[in-house]
């Protein structure tokens, strides 16, 4: 198979994977995959940059697919160009963090998604929604220390584990390889 469709493919899975999780976690248990406070399940999926750079367009487009019901819970246009933005450079360092490893664990490039999520929502929460179309700086941190919080428990919990059950099953060199 050529090399531009196994990417294009692994990257449809992932945005399509990405999106469904979010959606479905957002039915099930409302709120906890697109509030402030959130464990939002799909970003273990950002494992995947570490093996794919097909994971980079992939999440992106999930978490726009995703964040379009974002939109339809009020939260307006906001979060599908912040949060997006934050998945789309957590996954490029993650990719270009993919070799650094602590212990054999890929704790840096694990912390992507913590610091950019929390940086770029946390200040979406605070300018959008808390401060009326201004700055604070106390509510900036504390609603980036929030989703930055759980941006590190999924990845702590879930992502982590998985990037050992990848490697160690050989799925990162038999599936996720591209060419």
């Amino acid at each position: 198979m050529k090399k531009t469709t196994v990417y294009t493919v692994q990257g449809a899975v992932i945005a399509a994977l990405y999106a469904v999780l979010t959606v479905g976690q957002n039915v099930l248990l409302p709120g906890t995959a697109s509030m402030s406070v959130q464990f939002r399940v799909a970003e273990v999926l950002t494992i995947l940059a570490l093996y794919t750079p097909a994971a980079i367009p992939g999440l992106t487009v999930g978490c726009i697919i995703a964040n379009i019901s974002s939109v339809t819970a009020g939260l307006g246009f906001y979060d599908m160009i912040f949060g997006s933005l934050a998945s789309l450079l957590a996954a490029l360092t993650m990719h270009a963090l993919r070799d650094m490893r602590i212990k054999g664990l890929p704790i840096l490039s694990a912390l992507m998604p913590a610091i950019f999520n929390g940086l770029i929502v946390g200040f979406e929460i605070d300018f959008f929604f808390i401060s009326n179309l201004s700055f604070n700086f106390a509510d900036f941190l504390v609603q980036g220390g929030f989703v930055a919080l759980g941006e590190l428990g999924v990845l702590i919990v879930l992502g982590l584990p998985l990037s050992v059950l990848i490697e160690k099953t050989a799925l990162d060199r038999k599936i996720l390889s591209v060419g």
